[in-house]
């Protein structure tokens, strides 16, 4: 006997859709295993990783605040997906927007109000995570580079270029010598939404990039295009859609929602210019994008379970004693049981008997 996959003729919607809950339930098994072989009490152990974090004010303020960068870049990252383009080097044009942002924040100072410097600051980091997007995207369509692996490899670039910035020039001079900008002055940042947390303005910024790129991809005959050239190349191809312009457009529009949320990070919770401005957004945000299945809302709830997540390995530190990577093995296991999900959603198993010989 043998078993093999065969391809379902049409997959469920509802087992599409219900696939991420199998994939989060799993999960928090696999959590509860993990918790009890480290000794500790498994339901004291989720109760500190998923419920502590909400449990006042201040952390749901701070659990919005963290999925503001992801829902962001998962955005982006979702309608380069849709078009089978895999832009891996968001955490990069993070950067990069940070930096230009940023960069805009300091040279300016206090001469302008904040209604003239912050949409300043967030042009600019869009410009710029779009032309590090860009670098990867005319390799693809000039020397059919896999973008994989260029815009995987910038993302290292980008954060030598950060780190060389906040050491030499950019250093703050009174900042008894660690590698860091000034503070930005209070025209530079985000408004604060609830008083006394720091949720700020770039939440409502992700809420409406969420609800343009909503009406971009079911509206808007770019978008259908985008669709058509991921499913199937070859017809986009016969109809006439160009593939190089739906390369460039996936990659841009990837960059610059990573550029935005690189100047939301600066000028939000952080305040300045550091040798890394993200734990890990730009990676985690890949994730954020499969689990919400690519879609706009589906990514807004994903951005809110990653943060979660986020949030909860935070807690596990400080009132469990655990390592940090806790986080990133429960990112690890639900993308894990996610994929293993969708196989069995658009295949179904078979055992096939070997064929007795006479």
């Amino acid at each position: 006997m043998r078993a093999y996959l065969e391809a379902r003729p049409r997959p469920s919607r509802l087992a599409v859709w219900l696939a991420p809950l199998f994939a989060a339930v799993a999960t928090i098994v696999v959590g509860f295993v993990v918790f009890s072989a480290l000794g500790r009490n498994p339901f004291a152990a989720l109760h500190a990783f998923f419920v502590e974090p909400i449990a006042t004010r201040y952390g749901v303020a701070e659990w919005l605040l963290k999925a503001s960068p992801l829902m962001l870049i998962g955005t982006g990252l979702a309608l380069a997906y849709r078009a089978n383009v895999w832009n891996i080097g968001a955490e990069g044009q993070l950067t990069l927007g940070a930096i230009a942002g940023g960069g805009v924040a300091l040279a300016i100072g206090d001469a302008w109000p904040s209604f003239v410097l912050l949409p300043m600051m967030f042009i600019a980091g869009a410009l710029a995570g779009m032309a590090w997007a860009a670098i990867p995207a005319w390799l693809r369509t000039r020397f059919n580079a896999n973008e994989i692996l260029t815009s995987l490899m910038l993302v290292y670039v980008a954060s030598l270029l950060l780190s060389w910035l906040v050491h030499v020039p950019w250093r703050d001079p009174e900042g008894f010598n660690f590698p860091q900008s000034k503070m930005f002055d209070a025209n530079a940042m985000l408004p604060i939404l609830l008083p006394e947390t720091r949720l700020n303005a770039s939440f409502l910024i992700a809420l409406a990039i969420v609800a343009l790129a909503w009406l971009f991809v079911r509206r808007h005959v770019v978008g259908f295009e985008m669709r058509v050239a991921g499913l199937a190349p070859s017809a986009a191809d016969y109809a006439g859609i160009s593939l190089r312009r739906t390369v460039w457009f996936a990659m841009l529009a990837g960059g610059a929602c990573a550029g935005l949320a690189g100047v939301g990070e600066a000028a939000g919770p952080i305040g300045q210019l550091l040798p890394s401005m993200s734990p890990g957004y730009g990676f985690a945000a890949i994730i954020v994008a499969f689990v919400g299945r690519l879609h706009p809302g589906g990514i807004a709830l994903a951005s809110l379970l990653l943060s979660l997540l986020y949030l909860g390995g935070e807690s596990a530190q400080v009132h469990l004693g655990l390592p940090s990577a806790v986080t990133g093995l429960f990112e690890g296991t639900l993308l894990f049981f996610l994929l293993a999900a969708d196989v069995l959603v658009n295949y179904r198993p078979r055992i096939a008997r070997a064929a007795v010989a006479t």
